[in-house]
């Protein structure tokens, strides 16, 4: 069985991939202007990112316990 800490590690390794497509999204967007998929995706992944970071926070609030 995995540790808590181990997987919050992995949960972090996503969140950071999350946070990379979050800026080549604005990138994108910048480029093509007006682009309303674009800003959607951006909102979709930030909340993607910040769902990450909580679950991060729980798994090593648990390893504590």
């Amino acid at each position: 069985m995995e540790s808590f800490d181990t997987l919050a590690d992995e949960v972090g390794a996503l969140e950071s991939r999350v946070a990379d497509a979050i800026f080549d999204t604005v990138r994108a967007q910048l480029r093509a202007q007006g682009a309303d998929e674009a800003k959607e995706l951006e909102r979709r992944l930030a909340k993607v990112r910040r769902s990450l970071q909580k679950a991060e926070m729980l798994l090593r609030g648990a390893s504590d316990d």
